[in-house]
């Protein structure tokens, strides 16, 4: 794992946000980058994609979304929603300077990307869609649905591990236990007493339990079309992904077939972006991206 140096920052209503910031390697200076991460994920799930990125001389932020990792909770949970987190987003890039950045976006993250091209157009330079469009699968959000926010109560790593295992296995049919127990470390977090927490405000799923996040819509078929039609788009999807099936993944090249895409076999929702086909398809959208 490589050194990154912590940042935080503070929202427009007052809230301490983080991300891990990773320098660019030596060389001609290009657009950074800034990852974003799933529903009930933090910025460790890119601690193996942010420095091989940060080796092409790109700046990487990876961010704590509200209510997660080491990003302070919201009091307020009607603000756990895109429109909120993609208002965090721009004010880091207004703090740092950033005019416009390269957005990866896995799951929840591609939906904070659609919703700041929908705002902000001028700040995403390019954009990388991890198994996630406009268009979602049932399966998968009710899939979601019945482990986000659930409280889960676990004494030891091995437990962890485990959890973590049962709620992505079917996605992931390959991983070894080394891996899973990566993922648990990612994961959960150890609290002074001993007792292991996960790493995230169980609020920040109340939407989708409540059906607020629906399957489709016409907002968010209209920012994906803003996005696909004026900046540089790749689309990943794992080939189990229960989320992002075919149907979903034919109408957004329909819909934008200037759009990139590529397929990672045997994984489903969502990609980690450090396989072999992930990478592939990643190198080749960034390398015709300043």
């Amino acid at each position: 794992m490589s050194v990154y140096a912590q940042l935080t920052y503070t929202s427009a209503d007052g809230l301490t946000l983080a991300a891990r910031d990773y320098a660019a390697a030596s060389g001609p200076a290009r657009l950074p980058v800034i990852c974003i991460h799933g529903l009930t994920r933090n910025a460790a799930d890119f601690d193996e994609l942010a420095p091989l990125l940060a080796r092409q001389s790109r700046r990487v932020l990876a961010l704590d979304v509200r209510g997660r990792g080491e990003s302070a909770r919201d009091p307020n949970p009607a603000n756990y929603n895109p429109v909120t987190y993609a208002g965090d987003v721009a004010r880091l890039m207004h703090d740092l300077g950033l005019a416009r950045a390269v957005f990866i976006g896995t799951s929840m993250g591609g939906l904070i990307t659609m919703t700041l091209a929908m705002r902000n157009l001028d700040l995403v330079a390019a954009a990388v869609l991890n198994d996630i469009g406009p268009v979602m699968s049932r399966a998968g959000l009710a899939r979601i649905a019945g482990y986000a926010g659930t409280a889960r109560n676990v004494g030891t790593w091995e437990e962890a591990t485990a959890y973590v295992k049962d709620i992505n296995r079917c996605a992931f049919p390959a991983n070894e236990d080394a891996e899973w127990d990566k993922w648990a470390h990612r994961a959960f977090a150890q609290e002074p007493g001993g007792a292991l927490a996960l790493r995230y405000d169980p609020h920040v799923a109340a939407g989708l339990q409540e059906g607020k996040l629906r399957p489709t819509s016409l907002m968010a078929r209209l920012a994906f079309k803003r996005l696909s039609r004026h900046r540089p788009t790749l689309l990943i999807r794992g080939t189990l992904s229960d989320l992002v099936e075919e149907r979903q993944a034919d109408y957004m090249r329909r819909t934008a077939p200037g759009m990139q895409y590529a397929e990672v076999p045997n994984v489903g929702h969502a990609p980690m972006l450090t396989e072999p086909a992930a990478l592939a398809a990643l190198q080749g959208f960034l390398a015709h991206v300043p």
